[in-house]
């Protein structure tokens, strides 16, 4: 796939822009999962959703792709340039380091849909899934 918007826009763009990205993207493709998954009632799968996309979900995820070594050196920075940047919004029912660690989470994803990084954006949701399924049994 074609990348998203010029390099030159995403590579200046701020981690809470990427972060805004991210986070839209990242939840479409969890709640394409859990419809697939046969789960079709409003609470059901808003209650499921939040064991993928919570901040506390997200940062537990970064923790275990920091502990596998998943990212590549870029990845890892955008992922660092989301953790560190200055949210003017608070973190709700979570900590201020688990909300940044889930700000960088959502950049990360943000910046692999915007530079058109379909295919690896779409193996990490899936290890992010699996993932998660893994760690609910």
């Amino acid at each position: 796939m074609e990348k998203i918007m010029d390099e030159r826009a995403y590579e200046q763009m701020n981690g809470i822009a990427l972060a805004y990205m991210g986070d839209a993207i990242y939840e479409v493709y969890i709640r394409k999962h859990l419809l697939q998954a046969g789960i079709t009632k409003p609470t059901k799968l808003h209650h499921r959703a939040t064991h993928y996309v919570s901040a506390k979900a997200q940062a537990f995820l970064i923790d275990k792709m920091e502990e596998k070594s998943l990212m590549t050196e870029l990845e890892a920075e955008y992922y660092r340039r989301g953790r560190n940047a200055k949210s003017h919004t608070s973190a709700k029912n979570t900590s201020v380091l688990t909300y940044r660690i889930s700000t960088g989470f959502e950049a990360l994803f943000g910046y692999l849909f915007l530079s058109g990084q379909i295919k690896r954006l779409e193996q990490l949701v899936k290890w992010c899934i699996e993932t998660v399924e893994k760690e609910k049994k």
